[in-house]
C-alpha cells in the first residue's frame, strides 16, 4: 500500500466503508485506487450506484497492464516482420 501510494502520488483511501447494516464492505474508491485510476474517475459519475461502479471498475482494465501488454505484442510483431 505505501509502495503504491508513492507511485500514485496519493494516499489510499479507506479499503471499506460502512453497509447499510454497519458492516464493512468493500469501497469502490480503493478498488478505483487500487487499479491505478484517477481519483474519480468511476466513483464520481453521476447517478452511477455503489453496485454499478463496482461492476465497471471488474470490467475495467488496469492501464499498467494495458500499457505492458500492448508494448510486449508491438515487440513481438516487429521481431516477427
Amino acid at each position: 500500500i505505501r509502495r503504491w501510494s508513492a507511485v500514485l502520488g496519493r494516499p489510499a483511501p479507506a479499503p471499506t466503508e460502512p453497509g447499510a447494516k454497519g458492516q464493512p464492505r468493500l469501497s469502490p474508491r480503493f478498488v478505483e485506487w487500487m487499479m491505478g485510476l484517477p481519483a474519480g474517475w468511476v466513483t464520481d459519475v453521476p447517478d452511477l450506484t455503489r453496485n454499478e461502479q463496482l461492476k465497471a471498475l471488474g470490467n475495467g482494465v488496469v492501464p499498467q497492464q494495458a500499457a505492458a501488454a500492448l508494448t510486449f505484442l508491438l515487440s513481438a510483431q516487429e521481431k516477427a516482420a
